[in-house]
C-alpha cells in the first residue's frame, strides 16, 4: 500500500508540473496594460551593452511599444494555454517599427499574447493599435541632452495629451534613477480603465533621468 501511494504521488506531482508548465487559460483576464518604453533609457541602461540595432540613431525611436498585457484585477496570467498558432518571423519584423526588434514582439506573444485569446495576427494588430491610439508627447523627443525631472512631469504630459486618460489609468515607472516606461490601463476594446492596485505604482522620483532621442 505504501508503494502505491507513493507511486499516486508522484503521478499526481507528474500532472501538477505539466499543468503549471502550460500555464492558465487563454482569454480569461479583466483588462489590459498598454506599456510604453522611453528607448532612449532602456538603451543606455540595457541596450548599447547588448549592441541592440533598436539603439542605432538611425531608428530614432522614442516612446516604444514594450507590450500589451492581459491583467486580472490582482495580477495577470502568463505563458497561457492556447491552440493558436505561433507568429511567423515575418509578422514579428513587421512589428520592429514601434517595438525596436522582431524579437521583443515574439517574446511578448509567448509570454503575453497567449493569454489574450486571440490568433497571433489579431494580437499583433491589438498592440499596433493600442499604440496607435496613444498620443506620445512630443516635447521629450525635443530634448537636446540628458536631464532630470519630476516623473510627475512625464505623467502631466500623457494627460494633457491624452485628455480620455485619468490619473488612476496612468502610471510611470522608474528604474535605477531613469524613467522607463508610461503604462496604461485599458478596456479589452482600448478604452482607458482604472488600474489595479498592483499596477498603479507611480514613480516618485523628482530627479529621474531622461535621456534625448538619439
Amino acid at each position: 500500500m505504501r508503494k502505491l501511494l507513493l507511486g499516486l504521488a508522484a503521478v499526481l506531482a507528474a500532472f501538477a508540473t505539466l499543468a503549471a508548465a502550460e500555464g492558465e487559460p487563454a482569454g480569461e483576464f479583466d483588462y489590459y496594460v498598454l506599456a510604453l518604453s522611453w528607448s532612449p533609457n532602456w538603451c543606455a541602461q540595457e541596450g548599447d551593452a547588448r549592441n541592440a540595432d533598436q539603439c542605432d540613431a538611425r531608428h530614432d525611436h522614442g516612446w516604444t511599444l514594450h507590450g500589451l498585457w492581459p491583467q486580472y484585477h490582482r495580477g495577470w496570467p502568463s505563458y497561457c494555454r492556447s491552440a493558436e498558432a505561433p507568429p511567423s518571423r515575418a509578422m514579428s519584423r513587421q512589428m520592429a517599427d514601434i517595438m525596436g526588434s522582431a524579437g521583443l514582439a515574439w517574446h511578448q506573444w509567448k509570454k503575453h499574447g497567449t493569454c489574450a485569446g486571440l490568433s497571433a495576427r489579431q494580437y499583433y494588430s491589438l498592440m499596433r493599435e493600442a499604440y496607435t491610439r496613444v498620443t506620445r508627447p512630443a516635447v521629450f523627443r525635443k530634448l537636446d541632452k540628458t536631464v532630470t525631472l519630476p516623473a510627475s512631469v512625464v505623467e502631466e504630459a500623457f494627460l494633457q495629451e491624452n485628455p480620455s486618460l485619468s490619473r488612476d489609468s496612468l502610471t510611470i515607472t522608474c528604474r535605477d534613477g531613469a524613467i522607463q516606461e508610461a503604462r496604461i490601463c485599458l478596456s479589452k476594446a482600448l478604452d482607458p480603465v482604472p488600474c489595479g492596485r498592483d499596477v498603479i505604482k507611480d514613480c516618485t522620483l523628482k530627479d529621474a533621468r531622461l535621456a534625448p532621442v538619439r
